[in-house]
């Protein structure tokens, strides 16, 4: 059951090129051209509308934020507990009207924040959120406010989003399939059958569905990049330190990051803008501004690429039947990179996969860094990871991997160093392959297999690479298999390169413009 808690394309790529906003500031007068005359809002459709499109119509007056978030709102009414029942959404903000009104106000006084003025949006529900229960997706945590907002959480309502709502996980962010003892499981609407990624997969098919303009993930061995791939979004890890860590619940604190989906490469800039930098509470930010333009919008434009060169990874495409359909896909994908000028190289690396052999740091880390965020709340209803399996509040899904982290004694074994150990040689070995090799980034199918249907184990994931060496890793979208389901790929770049990764991603997406809307969740105004 959804509960409210109550208490304390063309047109975006030119409208991108356009605005050349930077963080913080208002949209320059202008910035986006001629605009057409209001239409009534009551015909104005938020389906697979980007944030530019949101801007524009706010600007010229057609919708207010009010406006938007009630159709957002109304959307989620239809499809999320009716219809196909997507069970995306885990909690509405009971006063995302009341902070739309006061961010109208705000425009119609002549403030204009930026360009998230009066943008809806949802975060995963991990994220530390000012006046709802922060759950993890765990009925154990039920009710848990922290009566904070993560660091991201902030920087975007500073910006002028408005969080909605939170959107369900695979329970404490511990696997891919997103199911929840909290929220239940989340369906993929391109089949409602198979499941929409995980651990983000809330936000994965929240973001697909257009119930908001695009929203937050989090993404320790591929939780950002998996439901983006099932669910034909783009979504970005970034090198860790690019964006803070602070208010998120842990899994694991060397591989976490959080990071943006969106269904434009534009969307997904604008995001990021707003939430990355350095945050005095989580030291592995410290330094990152100096590797952070003003806005990544700098680092895109009309050019090809010509100066970029591109590693195909391939034994991440695997060699199983099961692994051909999308392999062949991304490969088709990788073509259209060739015809924007790419330079293509094959990269056997015969070493990649004893580099990330036992690298992993989940299991060692979960409990320690799990039970160090619950400290800092007093009214956290349960304080250990032992509380939780006493409780019996979880599910069974997590019910294996929840026993097994409790049963570490000690977080500096002999084993945890020597994985730590691993991950810096790794690194090493990476970045000894692209230099010999002059690559701008790896690419390699997001997920070797497609989505899973809801009940199996989901396989194939190519999660671990950017996991364990920290580089930034961006999943975008490569096309669909016979039955129609969305397919990903990663492209992979070197430390701080987000900036070169977008650069690619921008103009692939106006070549090709990859993705298609889901058939389950159509727009509600005929007009």
């Amino acid at each position: 059951m959804l509960r409210v808690y109550r208490g304390a394309s063309a047109l975006v790529a030119v409208g991108l090129l356009a605005i050349r906003l930077g963080a913080q500031r208002p949209a320059p007068p202008g910035a986006i051209g001629p605009l057409p005359a209001p239409a009534p809002s009551s015909t104005f459709d938020v389906y697979e509308k980007s944030i530019v499109d949101l801007m524009a119509a706010q600007r010229i007056g057609t919708v207010t934020s009010h406006d938007l978030v009630q159709k957002y709102l109304d959307r989620i009414g239809v499809y999320d507990k009716a219809g196909p029942r997507l069970n995306a959404m885990i909690a509405l903000n009971p006063r995302a009207l009341e902070d739309a009104d006061a961010l109208d106000a705000e425009r119609s006084s002549g403030h204009v924040r930026g360009p998230l003025h009066g943008i809806p949006i949802v975060v995963k529900d991990n994220y530390a959120t000012e006046g709802m229960p922060t759950t993890a997706g765990s009925l154990a945590l039920a009710g848990f406010q922290t009566n904070r907002d993560a660091f991201t959480v902030k920087r975007l309502k500073n910006a002028g989003a408005v969080v909605i709502g939170k959107t369900n996980l695979h329970e404490l962010a511990y696997g891919i399939t997103t199911i929840s003892s909290a929220g239940g499981q989340t369906r993929n609407p391109y089949d409602l059958t198979r499941n929409p990624g995980g651990s983000s997969g809330g936000t994965g098919a929240a973001v697909a569905a257009s119930f908001a303009a695009a929203g937050m993930g989090t993404d320790t061995c591929g939780s950002i990049r998996n439901p983006s791939s099932e669910n034909s979004l783009w979504g970005l890890r970034g090198t860790l330190g690019l964006s803070s860590r602070d208010g998120i619940v842990p899994l694991s604190l060397t591989q976490d990051i959080g990071g943006p989906l969106a269904r434009t490469v534009g969307d997904l800039i604008l995001m990021l803008d707003y939430t990355v930098g350095e945050d005095p509470a989580d030291p592995l930010t410290n330094g990152a501004a100096a590797h952070i333009p003003r806005t990544y919008n700098s680092m895109v434009g009309d050019a090809g690429l010509g100066d970029v060169t591109i590693g195909v990874l391939t034994p991440l495409f695997g060699t199983a039947p099961e692994d051909e359909e999308v392999g062949t896909i991304v490969r088709e994908a990788i073509e259209d990179l060739r015809s924007l000028g790419a330079g293509i190289v094959e990269i056997p690396f015969p070493r990649l996969e004893e580099a990330l052999r036992d690298t992993s740091v989940i299991n060692a880390e979960f409990k320690f860094d799990l039970q160090a965020f619950l400290a800092k709340y007093p009214a956290a209803p349960v304080k250990t990871l032992g509380d939780i399996l006493l409780s019996g509040k979880y599910s069974p899904a997590v019910e294996q991997v929840l026993k097994r982290a409790n049963e570490v004694t000690a977080r500096e074994s002999e084993g945890y160093r020597l994985s730590l150990s691993r991950r810096e040689q790794a690194k090493q070995a990476v970045l000894e392959v692209m230099s010999q090799n002059h690559l701008t980034a790896f690419v390699y199918p997001t997920l070797r297999r497609k989505p899973a249907i809801i009940g199996q184990p989901q396989l194939g994931s190519n999660c671990q690479l950017s996991a364990t060496i920290g580089f930034p890793a961006m999943s975008m979208p490569a096309g669909f298999t016979a039955d129609g389901l969305p397919v990903g790929m990663d492209l992979l770049g070197q430390p701080w390169s987000e900036g070169k990764l977008l650069k690619v991603a921008f103009a692939y997406e106006r070549l090709v413009a990859p993705r298609k809307p889901p058939k389950s969740t159509p727009g509600l105004v005929k007009n």
